[in-house]
């Protein structure tokens, strides 16, 4: 197994108490008589996406070969900028509930729908027109009753009463225009059915009618697609062959790491690093508390190999999620290309230029 040694140019230094070598220096004019400038054939060659673990709600992948403000753009996106449905108006007939309109409105609007964006048109304003192409439109009309016959011992609320929960599921889709035939395939309905909005007893109700619309997690957190979108850089723990971790030590220097990162040879009393374990680490600096093992490894991590964890909470499955991102910092890239060539072509660089379809 090659010795990996400490590479400024590649690897973030992770010291005691500091980081070092935090930004990157693969550009033009850094390095004298290196050509560092951008080339597609050598960005093509080191990208690389690996999904490393995927489920029905979370994935986790690796992104390689790309620049921390590029990976960032994309975790932003993903929370902000990527589109989604939510309930946006609430039009209360009756509600003699506990909860006040202005919170169970708040409630509801917070429900994941598994609707797809790409179906529906963005509204332009809160007071354009209501349509079958941006407006979907659900009913919720619950009204407890006391359970005849129930028992008279019992305290189970659901054997006490019927509907003494006011739950997701109880959203019903009511089709306007075309909705029904469009949307055949996967009716509207909430993600989760199960999400309780609220309690009921005997005698009270609840009655709305609810409009949902496309929008961003920018203009309100609800729209957000994921629960959580973070990454991290890939951890490297560095051995120094120079300084072995004296073999009375070994097991202390293990503990100083998460579990599996640190092999120890039952023979001789060497230690090792496991390569597919180190992504496990934590980074604690635990090793760097014992004066012991002063010069005996080096913390960083790498650069540009970025450990992305997302869970979706929507209709995007995970794995869609990316391709969704790059969609939207692609349409972003176009319109700033529009505007540079309007100014390239139209501009005389007095004053601002209006540019058509932007």
């Amino acid at each position: 197994m090659p010795v990996t040694t400490y590479d400024p140019r590649k690897h973030v230094g992770v010291h005691a108490e500091r980081v070092s070598h935090v930004s990157s220096t693969n550009f033009p004019g850094h390095y004298p008589n290196e050509d560092h400038s951008w080339d597609l054939e050598r960005f093509r060659k080191g990208l690389t996406v690996k999904i490393e673990r995927l489920s029905n709600r979370t994935i986790e992948f690796d992104l390689v070969g790309v620049d921390a403000s590029i990976a960032n753009a994309f975790r932003r996106i993903l929370i902000a900028e990527v589109p989604t449905i939510c309930v946006e108006r609430v039009y209360v007939w009756d509600n003699t509930s506990v909860v006040v309109d202005e919170v169970l409105a708040q409630r509801i609007g917070l429900v994941p729908l598994n609707i797809d964006p790409a179906l529906m048109d963005m509204k332009q304003s809160a007071n354009d027109q209501a349509t079958d192409r941006n407006t979907l439109v659900f009913r919720l009309q619950v009204a407890c009753e006391r359970r005849k016959n129930a028992p008279k011992d019992t305290t189970d609320q659901s054997k006490l009463y019927i509907n003494h929960e006011v739950l997701s599921s109880h959203l019903k889709w009511i089709p306007q225009g075309e909705q029904e035939i469009v949307m055949a395939d996967n009716p509207p309905a909430p993600t989760n059915l199960n999400i309780v909005l609220t309690k009921l007893r005997p005698g009270q109700e609840i009655d709305m009618e609810l409009h949902a619309v496309k929008g961003v997690g920018k203009d309100h957190a609800k729209f957000c697609p994921v629960a959580t979108a973070s990454y991290r850089l890939l951890p490297l723990v560095i051995l120094n062959p120079e300084k072995p971790v004296p073999p009375e030590l070994v097991e202390k220097f293990q503990k100083c790491f998460s579990a599996g990162v640190i092999r120890i040879d039952p023979r001789t009393k060497a230690v090792s690093v496991d390569s597919k374990k180190t992504r496990n680490e934590t980074m604690s600096r635990e090793v760097y508390r014992h004066p012991e093992f002063e010069g005996c490894v080096q913390l960083a991590r790498v650069r540009d190999h970025f450990l992305f964890n997302i869970e979706s909470e929507g209709f995007y499955p995970p794995q869609r999620l990316l391709p969704e991102a790059i969609a939207v910092m692609r349409a972003k890239i176009a319109t700033i290309k529009r505007a540079t060539e309007t100014l390239l072509n139209n501009g005389d660089g007095l004053g601002d230029v209006e540019m058509a379809g932007a």
